[in-house]
């Protein structure tokens, strides 16, 4: 980049697309990576970590980028595909300098920084963190209200120290547009005490739905982590199968403790999950799919399937049943797929249109029969019917992938020989 480069905020680049020169996207940008220096001078900007298609979080230095600007980063389009582990010596911009509490050298105050600027040298190659957004007043709730100011880096001291007690507002508010996945992916690759910090800032039904998407390691470890109220709450917004499946993994004392604490119906749907074995379609399915009435209309059917809480394969289909209309129901009747919805008149009644010809599975039907029924029906979701007929849930293709993978499949790398030039 040419001397005299803007200056850029590094929160503007979280997730940024990140392009080699014939403009085919490597990834996306996860994190910078800057080595601290002593005294007050600018700390080194050394890369920065990107997550490539396959969710690898890769290293790419500083002197392999070749642009930044209009929201992508260009580089020379060699890439080392070896997954990126911090050093000691290093430190991850958005991960561990956001939120960080601060002092201004020349009044001692103490500020919260919000964000870091970085440059590149004249005529060098080299890229520097500059400037510090920080504001003044005292962390928490009303921290908005205090004045922001853009200071020089060594207008402040303090990062050097280990940090008790960090904020997460800022780093949260960067990746608020990721996916949980993807969200999860960066929990994922923070220290376990910035990983708390984390965790305790994002709401329930945020933290719930990134939950569902870690390995299970981290998924007790930030559990055990939260106040016991506050982790009834989100085990509560979590699917009822994701939230048996962590609890089996907890003691027999902290499990009966939050089921406890739980909103007893909520309770009531994970113990009857948690009493079938894990790999049958009654341990797989959840127990919340989209149950109607036989005299409800088309019209209502569709305005289920829109709620956006709903995953694409609960949504793919609604299952009739005789009252009542929460599981277990009363007697199944059938199920009506998304696109024969979509055929008919919005007064047409689902009654008319259930498919009744494919047989439903039982709660003990075992995980290999499970996905022989969805690879031989072509199947997103199932339901699941007891032997008095009543509705007990719905399995959902992702549950089912979930148990034919490797335990330990979330912190694998997949391997793309050949890709990148890695």
């Amino acid at each position: 980049m040419a001397a005299g480069a803007p200056r850029i905020f590094v929160s503007h680049l979280a997730g940024v697309p990140v392009f080699d020169p014939v403009g085919d996207q490597v990834g996306r940008v996860s994190d910078l990576v800057a080595m601290l220096r002593v005294g007050r001078r600018p700390p080194r900007l050394l890369g920065m970590v990107v997550e490539v298609l396959s969710r690898r979080r890769v290293f790419v230095p500083m002197t392999r980028i070749t642009g930044v600007e209009s929201g992508q980063v260009i580089t020379t389009g060699v890439v080392n595909m070896r997954r990126f582990d911090k050093r000691p010596t290093e430190r991850l911009v958005l991960g561990e300098l956001l939120d960080r509490r601060v002092r201004l050298v020349d009044s001692d105050e103490e500020v919260t920084v919000l964000d870091v600027a970085i440059q590149q040298l004249p005529a060098r190659r080299d890229w520097e963190i500059d400037k510090v957004f920080v504001r003044r007043g005292k962390g928490g709730a009303l921290r908005r209200k205090g004045e922001t100011l853009t200071v020089e880096w060594s207008a402040v001291t303090g990062f050097s120290l280990e940090e008790h007690g960090q904020g997460a507002e800022n780093l949260v508010a960067t990746f608020e547009k990721l996916r949980p996945a993807d969200l999860a992916n960066v929990l994922h690759h923070l220290s376990p005490k910035r990983r708390a910090e984390v965790a305790a800032a994002l709401d329930d039904d945020r933290l719930a739905d990134v939950l569902e998407e870690l390995p299970e390691d981290d998924q007790v470890e930030i559990l055990g982590k939260l106040k016991e109220e506050r982790a009834a709450d989100v085990l509560e917004a979590m699917d009822p199968d994701d939230a048996a499946d962590l609890l089996s993994e907890l003691p027999e004392e902290d499990k009966e403790r939050l089921l406890t604490l739980m909103q007893p119906e909520d309770a009531a749907d994970v113990r009857r999950l948690m009493a079938y074995e894990e790999r049958t379609a009654g341990g797989l399915m959840t127990t919340e799919p989209i149950v109607l009435r036989p005299d409800a209309t088309v019209a209502d059917a569709l305005a289920r399937v829109r709620q956006q809480d709903l995953s694409p394969a609960l949504a793919a289909q609604v299952y009739v049943c005789r009252p009542p209309d929460e599981t277990p129901t009363g007697k199944y009747l059938g199920t009506v797929h998304f696109q024969r919805l979509l055929r008919d008149p919005p007064f047409t009644l689902v009654s008319a249109l259930v498919d009744s010809d494919l047989p439903p599975l039982g709660p003990d039907t075992p995980l290999p029969a499970v996905t022989s029924y969805f690879a031989a029906y072509n199947l997103v979701a199932a339901p699941v019917v007891d032997e008095s007929g009543s509705l007990l849930g719905a399995v959902t293709v992702d549950d089912v992938l979930d148990h034919l993978l490797p335990d330990d499949w979330r912190e694998t790398e997949f391997h793309e020989e050949g890709v990148h030039g890695g």
